[in-house]
């Protein structure tokens, strides 16, 4: 006769037990694995950076200069310039030299004779390579972006007009974006723009800084030669930076007199967090450094009648289309990287000082920084 034995399975106790331990050992292992992946997000990004030091300097070693940061002279007419930012020009120096063919220097987005609108420059717009989006911007949307209106607050809003999609027939409705713009150093973001006032750090820009205090900005906001009186007076401002969007100021290696390493290129930004970050076109090509690392832009409600399309607001600094919009941002932890003169890739806190940041920001303001400040 067959003895039948009993079988004992899990308890409920038991099994609740062991739950809890995998739960347990998750959470422990959740945030590594989540750290891993981030630093290898950021090496992915500081060797995009890296990428773009290369072509920038090919650029320089074959032109004498470094690009401009946008075709435009900005002295009479934007509608007669093709408006094309540092980005474009910088292609046939890595490898995009098909892309940087398809582009046609003589269309202007704006002007109604020749703008965008009337079918060229569609294949460049649409293409945008890996190497100008940092892995760590989950919103970024692959470099395409949707086109900003009163109904879509939190799209892009470029100059002018976008190029007709062949298939539609229609003006496209994506906007190529990237995750790093040219730096035009300590040049006001704010400045004279909104209404004058300045960001509440900045130095105003037609006073001097409190004694003791640090000046945080110079005339020529954006880069650009505007100055005093007004702050907007032509050929009274001057770059600080690498890259003016507007009013065709270059820079070059022999001009960097602050050491190519303690001068920063380029630095990342987050489309999200501006109204314009338009890949292609001016006045979504540049940055500052007279907003704080990583100040977050887009706090307050985009669509917001005191917030959508108040260019430069003044009033509400977490709206997207404010003049923090104009700072380097990242999605990267406890700051952001930068590419350096040098062609080095440096990370900087976001918690930097501002005149060390505004500093390094300079190419030639004659600012000693010693290397633990940053």
């Amino acid at each position: 006769m067959k003895t039948v034995r009993n079988r004992r399975g899990f308890t409920l106790i038991e099994l609740l037990v062991v739950i809890a331990i995998i739960g347990v050992l998750i959470a422990l292992l959740l945030p590594a694995v989540q750290a891993a992946r981030e630093a290898a997000r950021r090496a992915q990004c500081v060797n995009n950076l890296k990428q773009l030091g290369i072509a920038l300097h090919n650029y320089h070693d074959t032109q004498g200069t470094f690009p401009l940061g946008g075709v435009s002279t900005s002295a009479s007419n934007w509608g007669y310039e093709s408006c094309l930012t540092w980005r474009a020009l910088i292609l046939p120096y890595m490898e995009g030299g098909n892309l940087y063919n398809a582009l046609n220097l003589g269309i202007n987005p704006s002007n109604p004779s020749s703008a965008y609108d009337k079918g060229a420059a569609f294949t460049a717009w649409v293409t945008v390579s890996s190497t100008w989006l940092c892995p760590s911007d989950g919103k970024n949307g692959d470099g395409k972006l949707t086109l900003g209106s009163a109904t879509n607050p939190m799209g892009q809003h470029t100059q002018g007009s976008t190029p007709i999609d062949p298939f539609t027939g229609q003006p496209t409705t994506i906007v190529p974006v990237s995750n790093y713009a040219g730096s035009f150093g300590d040049n006001y973001c704010a400045g004279p723009l909104g209404g004058g006032a300045g960001l509440p750090w900045e130095t105003k820009f037609d006073g001097q800084p409190l004694p003791g205090q640090p000046r945080i900005g110079y005339n020529g906001y954006w880069g650009t030669a505007r100055g005093l009186p007004g702050g907007f007076t032509y050929g009274a401002g001057s770059l600080r930076g690498f890259f003016d969007y507007g009013t065709a100021q270059v820079a070059s290696i022999a001009s960097v007199t602050d050491g190519t390493s303690n001068s920063i290129m380029v630095g990342e930004v987050l489309p999200e967090k501006t109204g314009n970050s338009a890949f292609y076109v001016t006045n979504g090509g540049t940055a500052g450094c007279t907003v704080p690392i990583n100040f977050d832009s887009n706090t307050y409600p985009a669509g917001a009648a005191d917030c959508y399309q108040k260019w430069e607001n003044l009033v509400r600094l977490g709206c997207r289309f404010s003049s923090t919009a104009k700072g380097f941002k990242s999605r990267h932890p406890g700051g952001a990287n930068f590419l350096f003169a040098d062609g080095s890739v440096k990370f900087l806190k976001a918690s930097v000082s501002m005149p060390t940041y505004c500093a390094l920001g300079s190419r030639n303001g004659g600012e000693v920084i010693s290397a633990d400040a940053f």
